[in-house]
């Protein structure tokens, strides 16, 4: 059986790349299940640098085909931020809550009109005898004054979609894997599985 590894510790990401992935044949794996602990620095500057770093950084330590992401959230009132740090915008450790104070609090003085927003992701595939590919992905919406909905996770709940007239948190998990940034950078990564798997093919 094929099998790729997703540089992440996070198994709601691993589950997203399980349902591509698995109807294939191909077994899926994360960092988890390794007996070693990885842990890349995602020194990068864009979402796109940090998941080549990762995807590269892990498939030349183990020899084989990874996928990794990077994904946050670029506010346009705030010049792109949180962007790459939307994980840890209030500091170390990361915490959801503090991030979306902190957020919150800088656009406290901003109309609805100057809320807008978008979630992003990158998806990189690095390995032996693959050239190194990415995929993105975004979804546009407005940043509320107040937290809404107690699904998802992140910064969902002050996260409306206009086209759903929800936030993110008060969607289900269906709802939002349709629409969601990582959903469309899979999407793409779904058009250009044949070539993608005639490489994995070649380095099993």
């Amino acid at each position: 059986m094929k099998e790729v590894l997703i540089a992440t510790n996070n198994r709601g990401k691993a589950k997203d790349f399980e349902v591509l992935f698995s109807p294939l044949g191909i077994k899926v794996f994360t960092l988890q299940d390794l007996d070693e602990s990885i842990d890349v620095e995602e020194t990068g500057t864009t979402f796109a640098e940090n998941a080549i770093l990762k995807a590269e950084t892990v498939a030349n330590m183990l020899d084989k085909v990874v996928i990794a992401d990077d994904s946050g959230l670029e506010v346009d009132a705030l010049k792109g931020e949180p962007g790459v740090y939307s994980a840890r915008y209030a500091g170390e450790p990361s915490n959801d809550e503090a991030n979306i104070d902190k957020l919150l609090e800088n656009l406290s003085d901003l109309p609805a009109a100057d809320r807008q927003a978008r979630f992003r992701c990158v998806l990189a595939i690095a390995g032996p005898g693959v050239e190194t590919t990415t995929f993105s992905g975004s979804c546009e919406g407005v940043i509320t004054a107040e937290r809404q909905g107690i699904n998802g996770f992140g910064y969902d709940p002050v996260f409306y979609v206009p086209k759903k007239e929800k936030t993110m948190a008060q969607l289900t998990a269906e709802e939002k894997s349709a629409i969601s940034h990582r959903g469309a950078a899979l999407a793409q990564l779904k058009e250009q599985l044949p070539e993608f798997l005639k490489s994995l093919g070649d380095n099993e």
